[in-house]
């Protein structure tokens, strides 16, 4: 493992506990004991928006292994190692704010986060995808 995956995995690994207590939050929001009014659409994509945060920091800290093996140049590799735990931020971000408001029963403007972190979760893994199979 590189130095430079140990720096960004170690980075990603300080942020799960704002993500354990993101579940923490979210369990006594869907079991009624914070008093916050959601619509069932809300429910939907905080439990989506959380769930994603999980998944994409654990590709993200996956990642780093792959791009220590991808020997890629320093812009790429950079590209690589930051592209992925910023598209988690992205995408799981975007559910929280496309449903954040009064009563909302569809996503606001804010869905446009979401978007970008789709997109750029998408360009990191044809990247690396493409630098592993030509560095084999």
């Amino acid at each position: 493992m590189s130095p430079n995956a140990k720096l960004i995995s170690g980075i990603i690994l300080l942020t799960m506990p704002s993500i354990q207590y993101g579940g923490y939050f979210l369990l006594k929001l869907l079991s009624g004991q914070a008093n916050i009014p959601l619509t069932d659409f809300q429910r939907s994509m905080f439990r989506a928006g959380h769930a994603h945060a999980g998944v994409l920091v654990i590709l993200a800290i996956i990642a780093q292994f792959l791009v220590d093996g991808s020997a890629v140049s320093t812009p790429v590799e950079w590209f690589l190692r930051l592209g992925f735990p910023l598209a988690a931020i992205l995408v799981s971000g975007g559910f929280f704010a496309s449903a954040s408001g009064r009563n909302l029963m569809r996503p606001n403007s804010l869905i446009a986060i979401l978007y970008s972190g789709v997109i750029l979760l998408a360009i990191v893994l044809v990247v690396l995808g493409i630098a592993l199979i030509n560095n084999r």
